[in-house]
């Protein structure tokens, strides 16, 4: 089995619990198969707390803004818009906004984000780029997830302008949070992570499709939540069905950890469990 960035071999990283990963010696990249490293489903995305939900919210809403500055009245696209909540705050700031989504299909969805006509219920790989492109393309924790990778970074250089941005949030398989805590790090309870990006890997893979300017940092206020479950999954035998922050308690032990964490995160960069990538389109792809 051959790297999905690289093309190098692949080789099996065992895990505490006789679990294995398959990991990329010459890129860092990880790849995961449920045969060979299970997980419990969690039933809701973060945790299930409109509290929690808020904070990450508006966490992810600063990180954007810090990434990639925009002027007045730019065009942003979101890959994977879920209920729309960033992408309405980018068009309440006055930005013309578009995205993509395959499961929503307007369920639940903020409104606000279908004002400009430019909201898709398909994959990246579907939608057919507008006459006029983006300012900004990004995806908040979508990239671990897709069936090609390629396709998707393809795509979204595709919507793009000269000079416009690509901001993704991924977990970063290379953190040393995800070595402490082996098969308990609670980036691993989610079965529709199948793959972790390394700086290395993620890097390589936007530049192998033309992106320049690459740029990738660890984030300091993302996934807040992960030391306290990730100690949850390592000491609690049976793990829940609807995910370690299923019940009040455990979200309350994750929330009363965050301080430490923070502290850790801040001391220790590498730590930090989530990548911020952005990268740059040099010129408009033609379409055919």
């Amino acid at each position: 089995m051959s790297c999905e960035v690289c093309q190098s071999a692949l080789v099996a990283q065992s895990l505490r619990d006789g679990s294995s990963l398959s990991f990329c010696p010459k890129c860092s990249h990880i790849e995961r198969d449920l045969g060979s490293a299970p997980a419990n489903h969690r039933d809701a995305a973060y945790g299930g707390d409109p509290g929690l939900d808020r904070v990450r919210l508006e966490l992810t809403w600063r990180g954007l803004v810090d990434a990639a500055p925009l002027e007045p009245k730019s065009r942003v696209f979101e890959i994977g818009f879920g209920a729309g909540a960033l992408l309405a705050r980018f068009a309440q700031s006055g930005h013309t906004v578009g995205g993509c989504d395959l499961d929503q299909l307007k369920v639940g969805v903020n409104e606000t984000i279908y004002a400009d006509g430019l909201v898709f219920n398909t994959g990246i790989e579907d939608v057919t780029p507008p006459a006029e492109g983006f300012d900004l393309v990004y995806g908040i924790h979508v990239i671990e997830h897709v069936v090609d990778i390629h396709k998707t970074v393809e795509s979204a250089r595709q919507l793009l302008n000269p000079g416009g941005r690509l901001v993704l949030f991924t977990p970063g398989g290379d953190s040393l949070s995800a070595k402490v805590f082996s098969d308990a790090w609670w980036l691993l309870e989610d079965p529709t992570h199948v793959r972790f990006f390394s700086i290395r890997s993620l890097t390589a893979l936007l530049e192998r499709h033309g992106y320049t300017d690459v740029r990738v940092s660890r984030a300091l206020y993302d996934n807040l939540t992960m030391e306290g479950a990730s100690i949850l999954r390592m000491f609690r035998g049976k793990r829940p069905a609807g995910g370690v922050l299923a019940s009040t308690w455990s979200r309350i032990f994750a929330t009363l950890i965050a301080p430490a964490a923070l502290v850790l995160r801040f001391l220790i960069p590498r730590w930090r469990p989530t990548l911020v990538v952005t990268a740059t389109n040099p010129h408009r792809i033609a379409t055919k």
